[in-house]
């Protein structure tokens, strides 16, 4: 006879691969535009490239919309959308500007630290308790990052404070896409973020722009491709399991970082930053790993 509490920690424990899997896959797709966004830096001001990422990523949603059915655009819950787009896109500025002014590498470290903040956040707005292994996969996780960044004086420069402030706000909008979760999917979350930020961000694209290159336009709708694609994924991510849960795969970004780094800026990574790396596919796992239900295997 079915136990069913067995059925519901094997279904919660394949969502959380699932989970898993949407998230390493968009992580991957937000490193290639990270990368992109670094080389369109050294020609565009940030709030052009901030203003060209939402457009570009609405121009290539829509299809999918259309596809689907508009039907996709009701929404009862407004007020959400619209927290989602202005932390989101306050987050994006950061982020994007940090890229434009520090190592590729560095502000994806930099950027690592937004799982730390997501369970405390979850637990505080959702009430959602994280397991114990998931706390020490935070905690896992939090030393590999340690590792690599090597804290010292010359570290927690002004631009890393940007940084860390995106990472910090960018878990606040992934907690909020959980909060709508159980009414909004992920095509929609993802396009009123797009109108939203590239409302908010038309104005400081007016006011800084500069000439845009025929060479470039398909590097910047290269970028919308990557980032509406990563941003679906992520959502998807975050709508299938906890927050705190599945945050802790968002740390496999420090790989794509190292090897986009490696490969395009010719950036070695030093012995730490393999130790850290290692130390956060660990976390990765122990926040996997599910003790057997020795009474449900009996049964």
């Amino acid at each position: 006879m079915p136990n069913p509490t067995y059925h519901k920690r094997y279904v919660m424990h394949s969502n959380l691969r699932q989970a898993a899997l949407f998230l390493i896959g968009g992580e991957a797709l937000l490193a290639v535009m990270g990368g992109l966004i670094k080389y369109l830096s050294e020609s565009l001001s940030t709030e052009q490239i901030v203003f060209f990422r939402n457009v570009a990523g609405l121009l290539i949603l829509m299809p999918l919309i259309l596809r689907q059915g508009t039907h996709l655009l009701k929404t009862s819950v407004w007020h959400w959308h619209l927290m989602r787009g202005v932390v989101g896109v306050t987050a994006m500025y950061c982020y994007f500007w940090a890229l434009g002014h520090m190592p590729l590498t560095e502000a994806f470290l930099v950027k690592l630290s937004s799982p730390f903040f997501m369970p405390l956040i979850g637990l505080l707005w959702l009430g959602e308790r994280a397991g114990k292994y998931s706390i020490v996969a935070v905690f896992v996780g939090f030393a590999g990052v340690a590792c690599i960044l090597r804290p010292d004086d010359s570290t927690f420069t002004f631009i890393a404070l940007v940084a860390l402030l995106g990472a910090f706000l960018a878990a606040l909008a992934k907690v909020t896409i959980r909060r709508m979760s159980s009414t909004e999917s992920s095509q929609t979350i993802v396009f009123y973020f797009g109108v939203i930020a590239a409302l908010i961000s038309a104005p400081g694209a007016a006011m800084t722009w500069q000439p845009v290159s025929s060479d470039l336009w398909g590097w910047i709708l290269l970028l919308g491709l990557v980032a509406t694609l990563g941003q679906l994924a992520l959502t998807r991510a975050y709508r299938t399991a906890p927050t705190g849960k599945v945050g802790v795969y968002a740390y496999t970004a420090v790989l794509y970082g190292a090897l986009m780094g490696w490969l395009i800026w010719d950036e070695i990574p030093m012995w730490t930053t393999w130790l850290g790396a290692a130390l956060i596919i660990a976390a990765g796992l122990i926040n996997l790993y599910k003790p057997t239900d020795k009474t449900a295997s009996k049964q």
